[in-house]
């Protein structure tokens, strides 16, 4: 499937996660280098100088990106699940019998305490995870609440699963819960997470995203979505 006349989708997509990842790597050198001031400097005026090369076409607020797809989950510079961003692990969030689970190591652009996650980073995981698993259950919705129970330290650079499933779903309200553990020990939760999203009415709908438009700009409003929603089928 073509985005512009020349550019073919995957052709966009592997370029989106390249440059990704290089900036994740570059995040994470720069929060453990021990450089000194001038290379510092010189590490910055380069960074700069990518800066601008890639501000020379540049998309507004109320565009989605090519790659993008809400209806489907598909969110590429999504700041926990998005390939291109610099901000995401990223996580890779797949169905699973009874809701859905991603795998994730999260290094020291997240910390909080010494050698921990930031707490609220955990937050941040676990309200995409638990937004995917509504997805998952073919509902669409925006978080009304989420609460978190803090019960152990999460530690930096050790793989960690994230699970998440529906429980009670009543007209436009439905009932995650979640968790965050070590992958060796999954039914040993660090942090466990609760909340409920809500699907906004039409007209809420209307206003929040009345200006969205899709790369090609036509309107582009999220809404439930179907039975190819990109949260794919795990084992």
């Amino acid at each position: 499937m073509a985005i512009d006349g020349t550019t073919d989708e995957a052709e966009l997509l592997a370029a989106v996660t390249e440059l990704g990842t290089a900036l994740r790597e570059l995040v994470a050198a720069s929060v453990t280098t021990t450089v000194g001031p001038a290379g510092l400097r010189a590490a910055a005026a380069r960074a700069r100088e990518v800066t601008a090369a890639l501000a020379e076409s540049r998309r507004g607020l109320d565009q989605l990106p090519a790659l993008d797809d809400p209806a489907q989950f598909r969110r590429v510079f999504n700041p926990v699940s998005g390939v291109g961003s610099a901000l995401a692990p990223p996580l890779a969030i797949r169905r699973v019998d009874g809701g859905v689970e991603a795998e994730a190591v999260l290094g020291p652009p997240y910390e909080g305490p010494p050698s921990y996650v930031h707490g609220g980073m955990s937050a941040l995981v676990l309200d995409q995870v638990l937004s995917a698993a509504a997805h998952a259950a073919g509902l669409w919705g925006m978080t009304g609440r989420l609460e978190l129970d803090y019960r152990r330290p999460v530690p930096l650079g050790t793989a960690l699963l994230v699970r998440a499933a529906v429980g009670d779903s009543r007209g436009r309200r439905v009932t995650i819960a979640g968790s965050i553990a070590l992958a060796e020990a999954p039914d040993q939760p660090l942090v466990q997470a609760s909340g409920m999203w809500v699907t906004p009415r039409p007209a809420q709908v209307e206003a929040y995203f009345s200006a969205i438009t899709d790369a090609a700009g036509r309107p582009s409003r999220p809404h439930r979505p179907d039975d190819t929603a990109a949260v794919v089928d795990g084992g």
